[in-house]
């Protein structure tokens, strides 16, 4: 037997590099970056004072009491402060519990108790609420409030954020642990059911950061994010850790700015007042953001990661016109979330505009398939993924977490198909698509080509069963200009069903004109609050 390729066991001394959030901070730190923090309060801070008020918020909360494994709550806008808590509540080896403040109170007891949260950070705009969920969340024993400058009434609080890192006189020393340990847990935000929690490890985070950052190393320039970018989140950082950006943007060392809550004209300011060229949001925020522009630019060119909703054609080419380069990504809050962004590098400006729009290609380290209800490949059905990443279930129900993972692949209930260069078309969600007249019609087929129409703004398809078709699309439009009518929209649309694009049963039954479209809270459209209109 060949012996020459034998090696002995790691001595004591080698050290066995675990996979955690705390070594992405490390890394920051050793390039010494000069660029700065720009947070909600009006503070400014490079990185070596973000690093000194991780380790102060750690030490404040373990003199609060805070364990390996307690579960720490935040409740804020898009913050410096949500930041902080991003790496010192799991570099403690505590568990981070992301409140998505858009829930009903209901939820928002629902999500703290089923978290098992024992303290709670919050912003002083929450004062109220917390006030009145106080008395239902024995668990939580410790409220600490924060504020971005303009000072607090009565709270119900314990202590002020600032005042408690202000008085710490030491850095936490954070230590290693088991890679494994959970970092992160939030609650996904269907429309059915209650909301169901979800977790990460240190492990799928660090994965995570580094694939995002080395799949943007792959794109050409306007879709890159490099050092010489200014990045400001307009995901919220309670909804799936801001799709993960900040930890990329920390490892990288890139500007910061953090724009607190979503006021359209005030994110224009920030832009022009500190070259934002980086950032990433569903539809709706690149609609307010175009709004705001009016027909002004924003000062330098502006990259932006659309997902969360497809990225329609007519909203992209009105982006472009403003200098602002938006291209899909696609993923959910099962996924952590990324694991496809859209790639151009095509040099026919035609097919590079339509590909923009494509949920795009696998980032490293991500499988996909599509497959039909018996986990056979197909041309076009249900997309199915793995990643290292990716949640391994909802919690404590057994049964969600087996129907997620059922046959090895986690099921996203979207509809794909995957084209000829690679990139994943995401055509509807699996409850959402029309089985009419013995064909299967994609809502967001119809919804994208009736956008199309000169004055429509925005623009939903549900389907409503129907005893002869099985079922019949509805159409709801909120208009831009003149209201549409029903035989316009046929027209329209009827030159797609000319030219095969979409079937003749994809023509809707009935069009009903509304002033806005219901959303859920993170800026989807809430199809069934359109079906319950329906009813």
């Amino acid at each position: 037997m060949n012996q020459g390729h034998r090696f002995a066991a790691p001595g004591p001394d080698v050290y066995r590099y675990p996979l955690l959030i705390r070594h992405l901070l490390q890394s920051a730190m050793d390039n010494r970056s000069t660029n700065e923090i720009v947070g909600t309060d009006g503070r400014r801070h490079g990185y070596a004072e973000l690093d000194r008020r991780i380790g102060r918020l750690g030490a404040v909360l373990t003199d609060l009491g805070v364990r390996p494994g307690d579960t720490i709550a935040v409740m804020d806008w898009d913050s410096h402060r949500y930041l902080e808590a991003y790496f010192a509540i799991p570099m403690l080896g505590a568990v981070l519990q992301m409140v998505n403040v858009r829930l009903s109170p209901e939820q928002i007891v629902f999500t703290l108790q089923d978290s098992g949260a024992t303290l709670l950070l919050f912003h002083s705009d929450f004062a109220p609420l917390v006030a009145d969920l106080k008395g239902r969340l024995p668990l939580i024993d410790r409220w600490i409030v924060m504020h971005d400058g303009a000072g607090v009434g009565a709270t119900s609080a314990d202590a002020e954020y600032e005042a408690l890192l202000a008085a710490e006189a030491e850095l936490h020393p954070f230590e290693d642990f088991d890679e494994n340990a959970l970092a992160t847990t939030f609650h996904t935000t269907g429309t059915t059911g209650l909301p169901k929690r979800v977790a990460f490890s240190h492990r799928q985070l660090v994965l995570h950061t580094l694939a995002i950052m080395s799949a943007f190393s792959m794109r050409p320039e306007r879709q890159r994010l490099t050092t010489a970018d200014v990045y400001m989140p307009l995901t919220p950082m309670f909804h799936v850790h801001a799709w993960g950006l900040p930890y990329v943007a920390t490892l990288m060392g890139v500007k910061q700015v953090y724009p607190g809550r979503y006021i359209p004209d005030r994110l224009i300011a920030l832009q022009r007042q500190e070259d934002v060229t980086f950032s990433h949001g569903v539809p709706t925020i690149l609609q307010m953001l175009l709004g705001a522009l009016g027909d002004a630019r924003p000062s330098r060119p502006w990259k932006m990661i659309v997902g969360g909703s497809a990225l329609a054609q007519p909203l992209h080419d009105a982006a472009a016109a403003h200098d602002i380069h938006a291209f899909a990504g696609y993923g959910m809050s099962e996924t952590a979330p990324v694991v496809t962004l859209a790639r151009l590098d095509s040099d026919d400006p035609d097919e590079e505009r339509g590909r923009a729009r494509l949920a795009g290609q696998p980032i490293p380290l991500v499988q996909v398939r599509v497959v039909d209800t018996e986990m056979q490949d197909s041309a076009e059905g249900e997309l199915v993924v793995r990643a290292p990443w990716l949640t391994a279930g909802y919690g404590t129900d057994e049964a969600a977490s087996a129907d997620l993972w059922r046959g090895g692949w986690l099921h996203t209930q979207d509809v794909a198909r995957i084209c000829d260069r690679g990139d994943v078309e995401i055509r509807d969600r699996l409850k959402d698509v029309i089985k009419t007249g013995g064909e299967w019609v994609s809502s967001t087929q119809i919804e994208e080509l009736v956008m199309q129409y000169p004055d429509v703004a925005a623009a939903a398809v549900v389907g409503v069963p129907d005893a002869r078709w099985g079922e019949r699309p509805i159409l709801f439009v909120v208009a831009s200009g003149h209201h549409p009518t029903l035989a316009a929209m046929h027209a329209h649309l009827s030159l797609h069903v000319d030219r095969g694009a979409i079937s003749r049963y994809a023509l809707p039954d009935r069009l009903i004109m509304l002033d806005d479209l219901p959303r859920t809270s993170v800026g989807k459209i809430d199809k069934k609050a359109l079906r319950n209109m329906l009813a």
